[in-house]
Parts: structure tokens; sequence; C-alpha cells
């Protein structure tokens, strides 16, 4: 077979491997909890952030990951989803209102993922203090003030090559800088840009650091 056309077979291959499965029983609930964070808004990541978060969780195979900032469930179900398709995995998501977090955690329900997660209510801040580790993978998409406190309770917790996520790195950058000069000083870290095209922005950041090992 020419070069050109095995190159072709491979890419066709991996776009299947990468869709969806129609049976998929969450897409459906991310479908509908994507339109009511755009309807409300509830501020959320946006699928194209959402679908490289994924992308990380599933190359991270995580035993344990930990997001601070549930709202109602968005990119807590593309991590879930990944945790339940690798067979192993749980996941901990941190929200400040308790209102939210029941609304994320009737998602989970609907989504058939609620065995996978902890919803745990909360000032995120509080809350890390009290988790255990060793934690592989960490989503951070909060108060942007909170980015660094949260990353220096659960830092020690964080397991050797952790991957370590924030969101809104390019419309938050201003007020997590103390979180970004450590991450980017101390870990392997790089800026990942997306244009979103959402209501409240139309092109962000994520940071994606590695723990030391």
């Amino acid at each position: 077979m020419e070069s050109a056309s095995l190159a072709f077979v491979l890419l066709a291959a991996a776009a299947i491997a990468a869709k969806p499965a129609e049976n998929d029983p969450v897409q459906p609930v991310i479908d509908e909890v994507e339109k009511a964070c755009l309807d409300g808004p509830v501020y959320m990541i946006g699928r194209k952030k959402a679908q490289r978060l994924a992308e990380l969780v599933r190359r991270a195979k995580p035993e344990l990951v930990v997001e601070c900032g549930t709202a109602i469930g968005y990119s807590g179900l593309w991590i879930a989803r990944e945790l339940k398709a690798a067979g192993k995995g749980h996941l901990i998501t941190i929200e400040l209102s308790a209102a939210r977090a029941k609304q994320a955690e009737a998602n989970f329900r609907k989504a058939g993922l609620e065995k996978l997660v902890t919803v745990k209510v909360g000032d995120a801040k509080k809350v890390a203090k009290g988790l255990g580790g060793p934690i592989d993978f960490l989503f951070v998409d909060c108060g942007y003030s909170n980015y660094y406190p949260i990353l220096l309770s659960l830092e020690s917790k964080l397991g050797s090559g952790a991957t370590v996520v924030a969101d809104n790195v390019g419309i938050g950058a201003g007020g997590m800088a103390d979180y970004l000069k450590h991450v980017r000083s101390k870990y392997a870290s790089r800026t990942e840009w997306f244009d979103i095209d959402l209501p409240w922005a139309k092109r962000d950041a994520m940071e994606v650091s590695v723990a030391p090992e």
C-alpha cells in the first residue's frame, strides 16, 4: 500500500476511534447540560476545551481525579466518561454552591456515572485540605484567586508525574498570576489556546502542567 493511502487509512481509523459510540448514554446528557449552561448562562469550559480535557484524562489513566469547580457537572461528565471507558478511576469534584452541586449530582445519575463521582460542597481551598492522595489528575476551574491556594493545599498529595490543568488562563491570567508563576517555574508546563466562541469569551487557554516525578 502506498504511504499516502496508508496514512489516510490510519487517519480514518483514528477518527472512527475518537467518535463517541452511538449508544453512548453520556453524550445526550452532555448536550443537555451544555445547552443549560449556554442558556443560563452557567460558565463552563465549552466543547473544544472539554474534548482536550477528556484526551488528557484518557492519556493519564488516573486512579484519582480532583476537580475544583463543578458548576452543574459539564466538565465532570467528560472526565467521568473517560474513567468509565478506562474501567478504573474516581472523580472527586468540589462545588461552592449547594444548589449547583445538587444539579450536578442529578446529571451524573442521569448519565449513569454516579458511582464514579463524589461531589463535595464547600470552599475548594478548605475542602482540598481534607482530601487524601495520591492525586493523579487535578483540574482547577473556579475563582481565579483560588487557583494558587488550592494548588498549595494539594501539591504534597499529587502523585509523581500528575497532570494539573487550569482553565481560563487566557481570560483570567491576571487573577491567577501567582498560580501561573508557580507552575511555569516548578512544573513542565505549557499554555494551550482555543477558539471557543462562547457568549462570555471567544478565545481562551488552559495551562497544562506535569508535576515533577
